[in-house]
């Protein structure tokens, strides 16, 4: 099939035809013409279609019963993939193993913003999901209760089948779908009660694991089309450096290789330049990219070092009040007039986002249209950035989504999809653009370092005041400029209901900018926010001579936080603990779930600091699947513990001075502790969950060393083997 064939196929108007809808399938989506509510997509609609309607096809059923499902958000490892099709299952009353799943294109007309972050695809679509899934089963069942004679109410779902109660009579879903798809749906479904769920809340296997291990799913790195050319890039390492010449020759001896040309990728509102190498394979175009000379001109713009941002960091803090965010009370008068006061400061680094699948984009410029192929997280942002940067329709940039092979908020930025565009412009056929290891170690984006001032007072065991101020980069600014506004994010992390219990409360940000790449990094600012402000918590339970997690539980008098301490205090055995062991308690806030951790460290047996085990207790309100909630949770743990005690990304005459697993090391299996996760029952709305476990590790470990040994860390990363062994 030739790449034109193959567009065409994936086409969303060829795609509803394929599906069969105007009497060969009944298919339900969202109709999103300004228009709220379920539609069933006939005839009339494709038609309308035609005229510029937008049709969200959700759920497809043919003729022969089987059930299509679509993925509209990415799928890196936290499950949608599955979760969605777990959602749908349930109210649609299909077997989950039976069904087809299917990656969909990035449309922001049909689906809304598809935008894998934020821990948003759950919590974002999961009523409408529920809706539609049950208006399907209803016009299924309005459908044979018409053919039969007898009441909808006199018939059930079950198993892709519609039954009639009193006489066993049935019709499997697809003898249905050419009186259903002329139906009207209901506008109002009765959802089923949590209680009544048989696939929701159940820890089922996921759909997509067989695929990841018999090599049947494909990820961005797999892909392939007819012509694929294959090309690496020579970088500039530094962000605003230019190409002041290179030498092709040698790169053009390297067997495979076809051709080498300057390419200027835009990284948001700035560029990158770089040397695109272009051959047959992968492999000779990374070795012609070795091959490759370049002189580059890196003048006119800063060459920081990691000493130089942490020294201007400290000298922000201590010398400006910064742009106000949130103030309630007097914080500053409070603190000024207490005699029992803190006031200290916390660092956390630079960090790699170091997915697994390195980066990667196949892309095919074709004149007025470029298609998109890769392990991409926020399609509609690469839609908008390259329709832009290329002058083409918005509707011109078709993004096909693959399997991930993680991301972490690095494969949202658009600028690797928009340098294979360029790429493939210059030599007018598919190319597909990988990037080494060191390319993504060295490359960025990176999650801002951040230092913060924290301070506040204590009066009668309690806290009266804080004050926390934050200085380091803002992810807004790469994206649009610098509007003059504070970090929307500087309070990320912070639990909302300190601020109806602590009467004086205020954070601040201090601007501060380099020319270094930053971007979102797995739970964003929480991240670094957490460490600095749970930390800082526990500092003041202790200055109160207070428990720390009872301290807490006096300030977060919230029923679902006092129920989650409850929990956190019953599995750990926090109220039983032993003078000299070493436990700490974090909890945070993050994409509407609230996560606590509980660390329990001891002395090592030749030195330094083991962590025993690590409880963490959940709150996401309605969830789908406790399995794949353990499993983001130990995987944010892990990843955790690599950015408390093991890696940093530095800079030297603003340079990354790391450039692959050997120096920037990962956890290992020997390092990871035993990790005991519960899950809060409750009917809430839905939390994320692939970012929130996350956060509150750090602050939980620090505070466990702290009560093991009476020293404080507030400096990531730091060394186990030496932790607490000075102050």
């Amino acid at each position: 099939m030739s790449v034109s064939e193959e567009a065409e196929r994936l086409s969303r108007r060829n795609f509803l035809r394929m599906a069969g809808i105007g009497g060969t399938a009944l298919c339900l989506g969202l109709y999103t013409s300004g228009q709220a509510g379920v539609k069933v997509i006939n005839q009339a609609l494709v038609n309308a279609a035609s005229e510029g309607v937008e049709l969200a096809a959700w759920i497809i059923i043919n003729t022969s019963g089987k059930v299509t499902l679509i993925c509209h958000r990415a799928e890196m490892g936290q499950g949608v993939y599955h979760s969605i099709a777990q959602i749908i299952a349930e109210e649609l009353e299909v077997d989950l193993y039976g069904v087809d799943i299917q990656l969909t294109q990035g449309d922001e007309k049909k689906y809304g913003s598809q935008l894998t972050g934020g821990s948003s695809t759950i919590r974002g679509s999961y009523k409408n999901l529920l809706k539609l899934s049950a208006t399907a089963r209803e016009v299924l069942i309005m459908a044979a209760a018409a053919r039969w004679g007898v009441a909808a109410d006199a018939c059930y779902a079950e198993s892709g089948h519609v039954i009639h109660k009193a006489s066993g009579k049935k019709f499997h879903y697809g003898e249905l779908v050419a009186d259903a798809v002329k139906l009207a749906p209901p506008k109002e479904v009765k959802l089923k009660p949590r209680s009544a769920y048989q696939i929701i809340g159940k820890g089922n296997h996921r759909r997509d694991t067989p695929m990841k291990t018999n090599g049947e799913a494909i990820f961005g790195i797999d892909k392939r089309l007819p012509g694929l050319q294959f090309a690496a890039v020579k970088r500039n390492p530094r962000l605003r450096g230019k190409v002041k010449s290179f030498d092709a020759s040698a790169a053009l001896q390297v067997p495979g290789v076809t051709k080498v040309f300057k390419v200027v990728m835009g990284v948001w509102d700035t560029d990158r330049e770089g040397v695109a190498v272009v051959a047959n394979s992968t492999w000779a175009a990374i070795e012609g990219k070795k091959a490759l000379r370049v002189e580059w001109d890196d003048t006119g713009f800063e060459h920081i070092s990691t000493a130089e941002i942490y020294s201007r960091h400290r000298e922000l803090l201590q010398s400006s009040e910064g742009l106000p965010l949130k103030t309630q009370g007097d914080p500053t008068g409070i603190i000024s007039q207490s005699d029992h006061k803190l006031d200290v400061i916390y660092e956390t680094p630079y960090q790699s986002h170091s997915c697994m699948e390195p980066v990667n984009c196949i892309a095919h410029f074709q004149g007025d249209k470029v298609e998109i192929w890769g392990p991409v997280q926020a399609p509609n942002w690469i839609q908008d950035y390259v329709s832009k940067k290329m002058g083409l329709a918005r509707e011109n940039v078709i993004v096909n989504m693959t399997f991930l092979g993680g991301g972490f908020g690095r494969k949202a930025m658009p600028d690797y999809p928009y340098e294979a565009v360029l790429v493939s412009k210059e030599i007018g056929a598919p190319v597909q653009v990988v990037w080494t290891r060191e390319d993504d170690a060295t490359q960025g984006p990176f999650r801002p370092g951040v230092s913060y001032r924290c301070e506040g007072a204590v009066e009668d065991g309690g806290i009266t005041a804080l004050k926390f101020r934050m200085a380091g980069q803002n992810n807004d600014h790469w994206r649009g400029g610098d509007n003059g506004k504070p970090n929307r994010s500087t309070s990320e992390g912070f639990l909302k209901p300190y601020y109806d219990t602590i009467k004086n409360i205020s954070f601040a940000d201090l601007p501060f900018k380099t020319p270094i790449p930053t971007s979102f990094w797995r739970s964003v600012y929480a991240s670094t926010n957490g460490f600095a402000y749970e930390s800082f918590m526990d500092e003041l339970a202790h200055k109160a001579v207070r428990d720390p997690l009872d301290l807490r539980r006096q300030y977060l008098k919230d029923e679902r936080s006092q129920l989650l301490i409850d929990k956190m205090e019953e599995v750990s055995g926090w109220k039983s603990r032993k003078k000299n062991d070493g436990y700490g308690v974090a909890i945070t806030e993050c994409f509407a779930s609230t996560v606590g951790h509980i660390v329990k460290v001891s002395k090592g047996k030749t030195g330094g600091i083991h962590i025993d085990k690590v409880w963490v207790v959940v709150d996401c309100g309605w969830y789908v699947n406790p399995d794949i909630i353990t499993a983001q949770v130990e995987g944010s743990v892990v990843m955790a513990i690599g950015a408390a005690t093991i890696h940093e990304i530095t800079f030297k005459d603003g340079m990354v001075e790391q450039r692959n697993f050997y120096d920037y090391k990962m956890p290992r299996i020997m390092d990871i502790p035993p990790i005991e996760v519960h899950i809060m029952e409750n009917d809430e709305d839905a939390g994320g969950m692939g970012e929130p476990g996350l956060p509150a590790f750090a602050p939980a470990l620090t505070n466990a060393i702290f009560d093991l040994t009476g020293k404080r860390i507030r400096k990531l990363p730091f060394d186990m083997g030496n932790a607490g062994m000075e102050k």
